[in-house]
């Protein structure tokens, strides 16, 4: 009887009151006081911009890094990197006010879709230096698509968020295209 009382006050012991004793001492979870100060007003901002991917002519913004050789540019697993023109309006002679930077893929074998790994860094007003990080699937043929903001720098550092895509033209002979875009991001 002593015994079974001896190893029940035993057990007890170690299942119940050993939680007050633990220590945790992996890096990986360490506390870290912020030495920089981050502004942090948590708004949402709206950016409304135009994206001109531009594949063909004498000064294209996207070249092909990786895919099937003699494949057609929609073909599955065909990689592209770019450094697109944001402007301001629809016409490629609008003002400049960013530049996505980043690679797209096809990752679809049955439709057209892309993995989108995009920066899109703004050159202008109170964001110049600033960008959104942008990650996520574009079903290029849906009307308006929606891609999650996962990061940022600069005044949009932390930033999340959503955007959405809306194709104003594509030209299937040089596939160059000129996306609309309206980005909601929480920073």
């Amino acid at each position: 009887m002593a015994c079974f009382l001896s190893f029940t006050v035993f057990t007890l012991y170690f299942t119940h009151f050993s939680i007050f004793f633990n220590t945790i001492d992996g890096v990986f979870i360490e506390e870290v006081v912020e030495n920089i100060a981050i502004k942090r007003d948590d708004k949402m901002t709206h950016l409304h911009f135009y994206f001109h991917d531009i594949v063909g002519g004498k000064n294209p913004s996207v070249v092909r890094i990786a895919g099937p050789p003699d494949s057609f540019i929609g073909n599955f697993g065909n990689t592209m990197m770019a450094d697109d023109p944001l402007t301001e309006g629809p016409k490629p002679t609008s003002k400049l006010v960013g530049k996505a930077q980043g690679l797209y893929a096809m990752a679809a074998q049955n439709d057209l879709a892309l993995l989108m790994v995009m920066n899109f860094v703004f050159l202008e007003g109170k964001y110049n230096g600033s960008s959104i990080s942008i990650l996520g699937r574009n079903a290029v043929l849906n009307d308006q698509r929606e891609m999650p903001i996962v990061g940022g720098n600069g005044l949009f550092r932390f930033a999340r968020g959503y955007a959405l895509a809306h194709t104003i033209s594509a030209d299937p002979s040089t596939g160059d295209a000129i996306v609309e875009y309206n980005a909601y991001v929480r920073a």
